[in-house]
């Protein structure tokens, strides 16, 4: 009876343990379910997110990409011109201004009083007048013949066309008789709608309509040439030296702690550092991609350096230990072997750092790379933008048409840097080793 009672006692026990453990299960698992349903909502979260913001930015750039021009019969009288010949060099000094005006008044005879005559030229973009003088230099036997040109349109006209205020104008710039004018010109077939290629193939410009991106993008362009030039060596070099040679002193800890702690300097911090020294006590010239340049591998240097040492630092002992007992150098192993080995991670590092670099906007306004600048950069030493201070600039523009272009130089900086990671995803993908 006792032996029956203590086994029951024994069954119980055990179906009670076994009830807890089962319960432990259930509570862990149910945390795990928890935790990975956070972590999924977290991530469709931040799916969402960016999905939106990238819609935004492409849904408002995209009127930046077309262009609406508008067709006028010119005249290029002589007197208008105030030319005696077709002279090259006279054609180039003519008048070409006066020759717009009586052209576009011949379209509207109708249009009288000097302020009608003002709004009406004012729907016309203010490079009209250098269309016409490349047109005719180019072809001088037109001189006192009237021919067809496309010019394009002013840039409130091109709004009030993209926002499809055809049928009224709240809202816009436009007067109600200036849409008369614009509704005058589009039943004559004379307005059409084109892709804007000069956005990519223009530099800035007050005008909205004439702004392009290709200035500020041979900017970023060249600055992170000298950026990678200057950065890579010098990071890679640093990175392999206090892994491979430094010995493990005062001096090496010291300098550790301040590579850790130059990773986490303000960028401005740099700027001002540029300024002060490399364009006040070195003399370089401002606004240029080489001061940019070096400003920025100032800045990414500590991220490389870091990167690399943990890439480097990752490589088996055993194959340094293999290199050394064939007969190989140390300088043999750490080039020949170790470097090899730790390139995917290096390039991890520096992709890393280029991003940061290009995205960076506050080190160069210290170096005035905030100028306004219509001319493309050829050279590392000619003055230049990027396309991140280009798309601050356009933003604090008042002029509604420069959102747009703001939006649209936005997709091109992300195209810039999806190019460059896809590029070093490449090369990181070809250099990799497995052991």
């Amino acid at each position: 009876m006792t032996n029956s009672t203590q086994s029951n006692t024994d069954n119980s026990n055990m179906a009670s343990v076994t009830e807890k453990v089962e319960l432990s299960l259930k509570k862990r698992h149910r945390k795990e379910n928890n935790f990975k349903r956070l972590g999924l909502a977290a991530v469709a979260l931040g799916f969402v997110f960016v999905t939106i913001l990238l819609s935004d930015i492409i849904i408002k750039a995209t009127p930046a990409f077309h262009q609406y021009w508008v067709k006028l019969d010119v005249t290029y009288k002589q007197d208008w011109l105030d030319v005696e010949n077709n002279n090259p060099e006279s054609l180039k000094k003519a008048d070409y201004r006066k020759v717009l005006k009586s052209s576009i008044y011949q379209m509207f005879p109708d249009v009288k009083g000097r302020k009608n005559k003002r709004n009406l030229f004012k729907l016309f973009s203010s490079n009209a007048e250098f269309v016409l003088k490349d047109k005719l230099i180019a072809a001088s036997h037109n001189l006192n013949q009237e021919i067809s040109l496309w010019v394009k349109f002013d840039d409130d006209v091109d709004t009030y066309y993209k926002d499809n205020l055809a049928d009224g104008v709240a809202g816009s710039r436009i007067s109600e008789q200036q849409a008369a004018w614009l509704s005058q010109l589009k039943k004559q077939n004379r307005v059409e709608k084109r892709w804007n290629t000069e956005f990519l193939t223009n530099g800035d410009s007050r005008e909205p309509e004439l702004a392009g991106v290709r200035g500020a993008l041979s900017g970023t362009l060249l600055t992170m040439l000298v950026t990678l030039l200057l950065s890579f060596p010098l990071g890679v070099t640093a990175a392999l030296y206090l892994e491979e040679f430094a010995p493990q002193n005062r001096w090496t800890d010291i300098i550790e702690v301040n590579i850790n702690n130059l990773a986490a300097v303000p960028s401005i911090v740099f700027g001002l550092l540029g300024l002060a020294v490399i364009i006040n006590i070195f003399g370089l010239p401002r606004s240029a991609p080489l001061v940019g340049g070096i400003v920025l591998t100032l800045m990414t240097l500590p991220t490389i350096i870091i990167a690399s040492r943990a890439s480097i630092k990752a490589v088996p002992p055993s194959i340094r230990e293999a290199a050394l007992g064939l007969g190989a150098s140390k300088t043999q192993v750490a080039f020949g072997h170790v470097l090899p080995l730790a390139m995917p991670g290096i390039m991890t590092g520096t992709i890393i750092g280029m991003a940061q670099a290009l995205g960076e906007t506050a080190p160069l306004l210290m170096i005035g790379m905030v100028a306004f600048i219509v001319d493309i950069p050829t050279g590392v030493t000619d003055a230049a933008t990027v396309l991140p201070v280009q798309i601050y600039l356009w933003a604090d523009s008042p002029e509604r048409a420069f959102l747009a272009k703001t939006s649209a130089a936005i997709l091109v900086l992300l195209s810039f840097l999806m190019v460059i990671n896809l590029s070093a995803a490449m090369l990181r993908k070809k250099f990799e080793k497995n052991w």
